[in-house]
């Protein structure tokens, strides 16, 4: 399909520099199976959704994956900003870098001094390679050290579109997590399930919605813009997710049963799919999912999906158009401006309803 047909006119106002407060306040719209539109708020998941339905969390958490740097070479020194995206193996990651001119195989990088790592005067790497802007930094320590040190002198990797517009700030550590975040690993949070309390989920799991946790290390691939013109030339990133077997249980018991699975987030909806797509049935996944789902994708699990409103000609609007049909999805967003509903990460929710249910 031809990536222009996921274009939509978004106008630079509409982008949320900031959440709600609280969380659950956010607006929420609606799209029924038949297309209808329904003004909502996050709340309403409590009248919305029925004893016996079950909600798919990402319990990620967003590592401080931000970092800079100084590029050493001989007696030459240049600043230089990283975006850890995906770890290799113990010492070595994948980043972009800003600016990757600057950088060339055998560099190395200090990224300064930090009290906070016992013993460790300094975090350090050599750059392995350097192609199209992506970075390969192998560092001087591994494993759980490397994890601490990095924590001691990242920052949170918020996206672009929001960094490019304002400075970091303290409550963005707080922001830009959610309230079950528990595995280290992603460098960009599952933005659906920012809009949850401790108090909302509560109130769920009182009326009867089971909770299941499913894990997926969001990359920083989920911001790259598409540079191909057709969606049969794109290559999609590969992202780390596991589920379960006690949650693939839980979840095909329910569905047996007749509840629905309603994804927190295209994180949950892709991990889940990508676990389906063999048998048709949920299976207990540990892998790589690279799964691009764009209009005329089978659904084989996921009924319900909550998202945030996503960007013109990326893969997340393509997917929300699989599910819930491209036209739909169009009159849906135009609503969405028209009414003022904030987008993005920090932006307001929709609740989607598959369109061949």
């Amino acid at each position: 399909m031809k990536v222009d047909l996921f274009d939509f006119d978004l106008p630079d106002e509409r982008i949320a520099l900031h959440p709600v407060s609280p969380r659950d306040s956010a607006k929420m719209l609606m799209v029924a199976p038949d297309g209808a539109l329904s003004d909502k708020i996050v709340t309403d998941l409590e009248v919305i959704l029925e004893a016996g339905d079950v909600l798919v969390v990402n319990d990620t958490r967003v590592i401080p994956a931000e970092l800079r740097g100084t590029r050493h070479r001989g007696e030459f020194a240049a600043s230089v900003s990283f975006n850890l995206h995906k770890r290799v193996d113990g010492n070595t990651w994948l980043a972009f870098a800003r600016p990757a001119k600057r950088l060339k195989a055998g560099d190395r990088v200090v990224f300064g001094a930090s009290s906070e790592v016992c013993l460790l005067d300094e975090l350090a790497a050599t750059v392995k390679a350097v192609e199209d802007g992506q970075v390969t930094l192998g560092f001087d320590f591994s494993g759980a050290l490397l994890d601490e040190a990095i924590k001691a002198r990242g920052a949170m990797p918020l996206p672009p579109y929001i960094g490019a517009k304002r400075a970091l700030e303290e409550r963005d550590k707080a922001d830009y997590q959610t309230v079950y975040a528990e595995h280290d690993g992603a460098v960009a949070a599952p933005t659906a399930g920012l809009h949850f309390t401790p108090e909302l989920l509560a109130r769920l799991e009182a009326k009867g919605v089971a909770i299941e946790y499913v894990t997926l290390h969001v990359g920083a691939g989920t911001f790259l813009p598409m540079k191909a013109d057709d969606t049969e030339d794109h290559t999609m990133h590969a992202e780390w997710g596991v589920v379960s077997p006690e949650t693939v249980e839980r979840i095909n018991a329910a569905k047996a049963a007749g509840g629905r699975v309603v994804a927190v987030g295209t994180t949950s909806l892709r991990l889940l799919e990508s676990a389906a797509r063999k048998s048709g049935l949920l299976e207990p996944f540990a892998d790589e999912t690279d799964i691009f789902i764009t209009p005329g994708f089978q659904f084989r699990v996921v009924d319900v999906l909550m998202t945030n409103f996503h960007l013109p000609r990326s893969t997340l609007f393509m997917l929300v158009s699989a599910f819930s049909g491209l036209e739909t999805m169009r009159k849906a967003y135009k609503h969405a401006v028209d009414h003022h509903y904030r987008f993005y990460s920090y932006g307001d929710s929709s609740l989607l309803f598959r369109a061949d249910r």
